[in-house]
């Protein structure tokens, strides 16, 4: 697993942007669009409209991420 950001393009509102995320929180992004029944366009649309606008969209990403994945904990108990 690469622990360097990647660059990866995203289409948000028909407007193509990319972001740099490293594969873990890649990875982790596209498993919750997938649970959620989502593309990854959608989810990342759906981050980037409730976003602070000083947040840049990567940065946002990763705190989806890291949310989703305490939630998860919690409701597991652990």
């Amino acid at each position: 697993m690469n622990a360097r950001p990647v660059k990866r393009s995203l289409t948000l509102q028909r407007h193509r942007t990319s972001v740099s995320l490293e594969d873990a929180f890649w990875q982790e992004f596209r498993a919750i669009a997938t649970r959620r029944g989502m593309a990854i366009n959608a989810l990342a649309a759906e981050i980037d409209a409730s976003r602070d606008t000083e947040t840049g969209l990567a940065s946002a990403i990763r705190l989806f991420v890291l949310e989703d994945l305490k939630a998860q904990a919690r409701s597991s108990g652990a």
